[in-house]
């Protein structure tokens, strides 16, 4: 690369670097706001954010990385032609495919970035999320329940709390228990306390009743208590038996699923996921190269280039749009897949040629 390549490619790639951090840092802020609210609201200690917010870093980096790519290549070409450093370049006699040459090595640059994140950093922290999100759904299952609200943490089971005092202190108890659907058990208390064990997590009954009514009778069956403990370790799914979803699945999984009944049920949607993730980071490049194309191409504009700016946006929104709707396509046909590699690489040749072709 020639001095005045390198220069323009650490322009470009200041400006990558700043877009890409502040929309990671915007995208991170917005997908926390839920674990605020357990944090402020439920007691969750502020370590388990910023480990969340970490695992989540690479998904976000991946959504962000070609929007960071596009908008770089669109500011720093779009000053050179302002402050009239490409008039200059051009008659020192640098050609279109010099010029475009830094934005193209970044759209490069960007799409090993992207297969990187795509294929072993966002399913590697992904599936850690999860893992982590299950512990900690059960390891902190009593914060998770509300005062003054019905609460559902479970399939068959209900608890409403009055009061919440104190760390695990609970007051005014109500849960109805129908996790066995031929014994359904109704329990009230004045006040429990949340523990945690080897087993899990319990809330531990004080003061109250049970009430169980026998199906076949009719007969309703109650005794009072001074001390019971409720089991919620068993709300939600065992994490050994838990089916992996997609997005947090490496390409090996993906694009070869197993034999059991979910692989085999969602096999196509997970080939289409596993394709995807290949034909994913190739958009980074074409979205460079579209930019790059538009900017440099044509006469000199003394007025400016909003009208290829617009253009340039007008043009990668359209294939966005086309990448979405033949992935939605994709996950029920197969058939469909050559064109998600098709339509990158189709957008790449043509503005090689465009900038080929108007060599001005």
């Amino acid at each position: 690369m020639t001095s005045i390549g390198g220069y323009i490619f650490r322009q470009l790639a200041l400006v990558t670097l700043f877009v890409a951090g502040a929309l990671t840092l915007l995208v991170s802020l917005i997908g926390s706001l839920r674990l605020i609210d357990f944090i402020v609201n439920r007691g969750l200690p502020v370590s388990v954010l910023f480990e969340m917010s970490t695992l989540n870093l690479p998904k976000f980096m991946a959504v962000v990385l070609p929007i960071a790519i596009f908008a770089a290549i669109l500011a720093v070409y779009n000053k050179l032609a302002n402050d009239s450093e490409l008039v200059v370049m051009r008659a020192a006699g640098i050609g279109q495919l010099s010029l475009a040459r830094p934005g193209l090595i970044l759209g490069i640059l960007g799409v090993l970035i992207g297969y990187a994140l795509h294929l072993y950093l966002v399913p590697a922290t992904t599936h850690a999320f999860k893992l982590q999100q299950f512990n900690y759904r059960n390891s902190f299952g009593s914060v998770l329940l509300q005062e003054q609200r019905f609460n559902t943490p479970g399939d068959g089971l209900t608890i409403y709390v009055r009061e919440r005092s104190g760390e695990g202190e609970l007051r005014g108890i109500f849960a109805h228990d129908s996790r066995d659907p031929e014994r359904p058990v109704t329990y009230t208390a004045e006040r429990g306390t949340a523990s945690q064990s080897v087993e899990g997590t319990r809330v531990v009954l004080f003061n109250g009743s049970q009430q169980e009514v026998d199906r076949d009778s009719g007969r309703l069956t109650l005794f009072n208590f001074d001390q019971y403990s409720l089991d919620l370790s068993l709300i939600g799914e065992d994490i050994s038996t838990r089916w992996r979803e997609p997005e947090e699945r490496f390409l090996d999984s993906l694009l070869w699923p197993g034999d059991g009944l979910h692989d085999r049920t969602y096999a196509t949607q997970l080939i289409a996921e596993g394709h995807r993730r290949l034909a994913s980071p190739l958009y980074i490049l074409a979205f460079a190269a579209v930019a790059v194309a538009v900017l440099l191409s044509g006469d000199l504009n003394r007025r400016g280039q909003t009208s290829r700016i617009l253009l340039a946006i007008a043009l990668i929104f359209a294939i966005q749009v086309a990448a979405l709707g033949l992935f939605n396509v994709s996950r029920r046909s197969l058939a469909i897949v050559p064109f998600s590699y098709a339509l990158p690489v189709g957008a790449i040749l043509l503005s090689i040629y465009w900038l080929v072709r108007n060599p001005r």
